[in-house]
């Protein structure tokens, strides 16, 4: 477009002062244009992909790469193509409202915190010198917090065995106690706990004592093959004749649950979507969807047996085999669904 008198003249007293101050207009307009066009070329989508990059390269799980993945393509959608200097809170704010109307709190707060860590690398990279999300933290509605969050979906639950399975981080301890959770869907302060005493490996059995079970009675578990491989396994990598579960910290303590939780936070699973506690609902919602199991037989394996002495034993002799059963059937899926990533 046309100059205007007024901008030629701005235009003409800017490079006298330049000119005085012994700098060469048309040397320091064209560092201006480059200036500017670096700064352009620094988009959000740009600066997000090579934080995503760096991180698998780093080895982060890729269910967490997904999920990364996912939410920036919503943070693409409205701001990607803008330099991310020229990004403000209020365009920020436009998709995490869009996000929370629809009742997604917990996808609208990850996709803030998501959109803050690519502006902290940027600033890292010294292509930014703010952080807007920061002011946005009050901005959004709260998730309701739940301490028994579940996967419970085959789709979802793959995606969280693979990472299980996958996961290199944490003691030998935690990433054992995982697998098992995943395997044997017991209560978190039941396995934690465990004493090699407990388990029968020969037998592929594993008495858990009255003291530590929610029904305050002992209560036996089917173990399958792969249940007994990792048992071995661990027991080999701490070398304790004591507890199965040993803290890296303190031997002679267990490991906490928090330490479990933690894993699966790394692993890219929210509170909110799965906790340690949370592989029972999955089972439970799984094994029950299956139709291939008496809901007794269901129950028991869970833990869930009435008070009556005589409906509990009758209910340990008859659904015993099928429990076995069930057990390697559970067990095999969880091998297929780790076999389509690492088969």
């Amino acid at each position: 477009p046309a100059v205007t008198l007024a901008r030629a003249r701005e235009l003409r007293a800017e490079a006298k002062t330049l000119l005085a101050e012994g700098i060469d207009p048309s040397a320091h307009a064209k560092a201006e244009k480059a200036a500017q066009a670096a700064i352009n070329e620094h988009t959000f989508a740009k600066i997000a992909a090579e934080l995503i990059d760096k991180q698998r390269k780093e080895g982060k799980a890729k269910t967490t790469i997904k999920k990364k993945e996912w939410l920036l393509e919503m943070a693409n959608a409205a701001f990607g193509d803008r330099p991310i200097t020229a990004i403000t809170a209020a365009e920020i704010l436009e998709p995490l409202r869009d996000v929370e109307s629809k009742g997604n709190y917990e996808t609208a707060k990850r996709l803030r915190s998501t959109v803050g860590q690519v502006f902290r690398y940027a600033i890292a990279t010294a292509r930014a010198e703010n952080d807007p999300t920061y002011g946005l933290r009050g901005a959004l509605i709260a998730p309701k917090v739940s301490h028994m969050a579940a996967v419970t979906d085959w789709k979802g639950f793959g995606d969280l065995v693979r990472a299980i399975w996958g996961y290199e981080g944490g003691s030998p301890s935690t990433r054992a106690a995982l697998k098992l959770m995943a395997l044997l869907y017991t209560r978190p302060g039941e396995l934690r706990l465990a004493l090699w005493e407990e388990f029968d490996l020969d037998r592929a059995v594993w008495t858990i004592p009255a003291a530590r079970t929610k029904m305050r009675r002992e209560h036996q578990k089917p173990l399958p093959p792969l249940a007994v491989d990792i048992l071995k396994a661990l027991k080999k990598e701490t070398g304790s004749n004591y507890r199965a579960f040993p803290s890296s910290i303190a031997r002679d303590k267990p490991i906490s649950e928090n330490t479990l939780n933690q894993a699966l936070r790394r692993m890219g699973f929210d509170k909110h979507e799965h906790t340690s506690h949370g592989f029972r609902a999955s089972a439970s919602s799984l094994l029950n969807e299956s139709g291939r199991w008496n809901a007794d037989a269901i129950e028991a394996e869970l833990g869930h047996v009435g008070a009556d002495e005589v409906r509990r034993a009758y209910h340990r002799s008859r659904y015993w085999d099928e429990r076995v059963r069930m057990a390697d059937w559970w067990a095999a899926k969880i091998k297929g669904e780790i076999s389509t990533e690492h088969g």
